[in-house]
């Protein structure tokens, strides 16, 4: 029997072969290791894969370009000049950047954040070949490393997906930083056909989440399908999340941002390292990406005074 530390790095190397070879390496992870639906693998998988979703926006401008302008037009009616906007799971930024282009509003300042290192890396060079600005960081959907309110605009597109059983704790947090709305451009199961739901049930797909908001007293003002949708037997809907007490086109905020994802204090970003002063906690940047998952936390009371 392997050690779990031979076991991880058996299923680290066999994942990345298969995937070299062609193969599927998630299907690789099940035949062969114990940790076939661990986090891990996920996580493995979906880096090998960095550079897929750049390649179908090429291929696919048409469909990119309408996906997109739909997405734009969705978030457009509460975004003024000058607000923060935010996509969690946001891949390789092929949608981020569309929306940025389609929306006619001034000064946006966007961000964009997800689990994969690799596809990070992709999004910035995907913007900069497309002259958008966004800053993009190594990010948790459940531990997002902004204040309170502190993003106007949060959306997803096909992010919250994977995530059944966790639609109230995922929700919590979309709606914790965002000050004015949440976007939810998702598979919506209750108004799919019933072989779209077979298949949203076999993946383990996000349910009930227009209910789940309504539970958390959120008000939603749009439920529905869209016209776009890549693919028939995965509907895309919107569930659109407007919190109370401010307006739609409230004027932009000028303060809040970073937070340590850990502790939820303040976070200085330094250049090459995020800082929590008050509770000593360093996150580091690779290549150019903030690291800011939990897990990246650094022990460092002193870096401050060390630096100096």
């Amino acid at each position: 029997m392997r050690s779990d530390k031979e076991e991880l790095r058996h299923l680290i190397i066999g994942m990345r072969a298969a995937y070299a070879r062609g193969e599927n390496a998630m299907a690789w992870a099940r035949a062969n290791t114990t940790l076939d639906n661990s986090i891990v693998s996920v996580l493995i998988a979906y880096d090998l894969q960095a550079g897929a979703y750049v390649d179908h926006a090429r291929i696919n401008p048409t469909y990119i370009n309408s996906w997109c302008t739909q997405l734009a037009g969705l978030l457009e009616p509460y975004i003024v000049a000058g607000d923060r906007i935010l996509e969690v799971g946001v891949g390789e930024a092929t949608t981020l950047t569309g929306v940025m282009k389609a929306i006619t509003a001034q000064d946006i300042c966007a961000y964009g954040f997800d689990l994969s290192w690799s596809r990070i890396s992709v999004a910035q060079k995907w913007t900069e070949d497309n002259a958008v600005t966004a800053r993009f960081f190594v990010g948790d959907l459940f531990h997002i490393p902004f204040e309170d309110s502190s993003i106007d605009v949060v959306y997803t597109s096909h992010s919250l997906e994977p995530n059944g059983g966790k639609e109230e704790i995922a929700l919590k947090e979309l709606l914790r930083v965002a000050r004015k709305v949440v976007v939810l451009v998702e598979p919506c199961y209750e108004l799919a056909p019933e072989k779209a739901q077979q298949r949203m049930r076999e993946h383990g797909y996000v349910r009930e989440l227009k209910s789940t908001a309504e539970a958390l007293g959120v008000n939603v003002v749009d439920y529905r399908l869209l016209d776009v949708c890549n693919n028939p037997l995965n509907p895309s809907g919107v569930i659109t999340l407007v919190k109370s007490g401010v307006s739609k086109t409230s004027s932009p905020i000028i303060s809040g941002g970073w937070q340590c994802p850990l502790t939820g204090v303040s976070l200085t970003d330094k250049g090459d390292y995020f800082y929590a002063d008050s509770v000593g906690i360093a996150y580091p940047v690779l290549q150019g990406v903030p690291l800011l998952r939990p897990e990246h936390a650094v022990i460092a009371s002193r870096l401050l005074f060390s630096a100096k």
